[in-house]
């Protein structure tokens, strides 16, 4: 199957993105591999351990260690403004718990790009992982520094955080980058649309320096609105794919029910599986 000129497309929402998770086992199962990745918060863990091709380590990571106060913590978020815990997610759980497979990253010839969000300006920026090398983590932790649950990473002079505030799901990167075919794993049901935030006034007080965060983050559900409008335009165009669930996921961002988590990466299994035979045709047509 010739997959040039396509691309996977990875979308966060912290836990809820194990239906992704789920998703990607099967598609993985099945030998799928995509030339052009590009994922966002835990969209872009999600495409991490996609191109390590390390089919259960999202599963492992994301959900064994939910009621472990190092992986996520009340107490941490009041100490010390971090919910989840960052240096065990990125450092401990890589490289002795849960080992990644770095090798195989380095040398795989995917062209994976995580977005981040400058804190400065609101932007979006994306990184590669040929340009980043050894500080793809570092990266990958900035994507998802959730606001109000982790401290900014400084990076090269930036301040970054989570790359959903800014590009919740980056169809129109892919599309500039000059993709024909487009892939989305999506975590909410066709017809979401996003509300306005009630925590966007709190930016200003949690984060007065950082006004460019603060405006993408008020502005954050018209950029995603508009982004659903077209994909699902593109989607009853036939120009694009979408695995999503049929309902919404009882999943919380930071959820800890483990039931509930291994019920949804089953669905994104599920899912994934179903629509299968359809996707092999979209991706074989000219």
């Amino acid at each position: 199957m010739d997959l040039r000129d396509t691309s996977l497309i990875i979308e966060g929402g912290g836990l809820r993105g194990v239906f992704a998770s789920g998703a990607l086992h099967y598609l993985m199962e099945r030998g799928l591999r995509f030339p052009y990745v590009i994922g966002v918060s835990m969209g872009a863990c999600n495409a991490a351990n996609y191109v390590s091709w390390q089919i259960e380590r999202n599963r492992i990571v994301n959900i064994s260690f939910v009621n472990d106060p190092r992986y996520l913590s009340y107490l941490r978020l009041i100490t010390r403004g971090e919910l989840f815990g960052m240096d065990f997610i990125f450092d401990t759980i890589p490289n002795a718990l849960v080992p990644f497979d770095y090798r195989t990253f380095r040398e795989s010839d995917v062209r994976l790009i995580t977005g981040v969000t400058d804190c400065r300006t609101g932007e979006t920026l994306y990184y590669e992982k040929s340009e980043v090398g050894v500080d793809y983590l570092h990266i990958l932790r900035a994507s998802c520094s959730l606001p109000f649950m982790a401290r900014p990473v400084q990076y090269r002079g930036r301040i970054l955080m989570d790359g959903g505030i800014s590009d919740s799901i980056p169809l129109g990167k892919s599309m500039e980058d000059g993709n024909t075919k487009h892939v989305l794993l999506l975590t909410r049901p066709c017809g979401y649309r996003k509300g306005p935030s009630p925590f966007a006034p709190l930016m200003y007080v949690r984060y007065p320096r950082l006004r460019g965060l603060c405006r993408a983050f008020a502005r954050r559900y018209i950029k995603y609105n508009e982004t659903m409008n077209l994909v699902e335009r593109l989607e009853a165009e036939g120009r694009v794919f979408v695995i999503r669930p049929t309902e919404a996921i009882p999943v919380g961002r930071a959820e800890r029910n483990q039931g509930k988590l291994y019920a949804a990466y089953d669905r994104g299994y599920d899912e994934a599986s179903l629509s299968y035979d359809e996707l092999c045709s979209y991706l074989v047509r000219e």
